[in-house]
């Protein structure tokens, strides 16, 4: 894993990061490598309330904003940035509007990596309007200043149309935060981690994969 200088991360809920990227931020943040969590809604359209549920559609915004927060201080975040947009608008939003508020980030902090959604292979339209944000600004700095971009990706024909994952951490170190960090998220992740946890004791190699492997894609700019 590169020294790097400042980490921007940035994806439209709470939990995105949890499942994709926590052990990474985990490995960046232990190694005092400053991480910056950009989270652009709430998740208030979320289709779960907790199981049994604990929370309702009106009281669901304040209780995923508090999840988010005890995640965020699971992986050693200390720079949370909650945007304020609404959930399932991020592809309505001005794209201007988006691409703005991703350069202001990105002059302020000038991050050496930036992480977030591969645009078209993330499933999600929120994911996907997000990637494009992001990509979009990032395309406008000067090639020799312009920090690396590496997204998730996740779309069924994601290794066919990009090839396998360039980069691919091995975060079995931190796995222990990467659990914490879902188990945050629990109106979200209650259903799953119990499972999860269990098949871990029995060395299940799919969930092995799952949970001690994140894999990035390294944003190609010649395309």
């Amino acid at each position: 894993m590169k020294k790097e200088s400042h980490v921007l991360v940035i994806f439209p809920h709470p939990d995105d990061e949890a499942f994709g990227v926590s052990g990474t931020i985990a490995a960046y943040t232990k190694k005092g490598i400053p991480v910056t969590y950009m989270c652009l809604t709430l998740g208030e359209m979320g289709r779960n309330l907790g199981n049994p549920p604990f929370a309702t559609r009106e009281s669901l915004p304040g209780i995923r904003k508090k999840e988010l927060q005890n995640a965020a201080a699971e992986m050693g975040i200390q720079d949370l940035r909650m945007m304020g947009l609404r959930d399932k608008t991020i592809e309505f939003e001005d794209e201007e509007k988006l691409i703005s508020m991703v350069t202001d980030a990105v002059e302020e902090l000038q991050p050496s990596l930036v992480i977030s959604f591969y645009p078209g292979y993330s499933v999600h339209p929120d994911h996907d309007a997000t990637g494009r944000a992001v990509v979009a600004s990032l395309g406008r700095i000067e090639a020799s200043k312009r920090p690396v971009l590496q997204t998730v990706a996740f779309a069924h024909n994601t290794v066919e149309d990009l090839g396998e994952p360039d980069v691919v951490y091995d975060i079995s170190e931190y796995l222990e935060t990467k659990l914490a960090t879902l188990k945050a998220h629990a109106s979200q992740t209650q259903l799953m981690v119990g499972p999860w946890e269990e098949k871990l004791k029995e060395k299940d190699p799919e969930v092995m994969e799952r949970l001690t492997k994140e894999k990035f894609w390294t944003y190609k700019w010649n395309k």
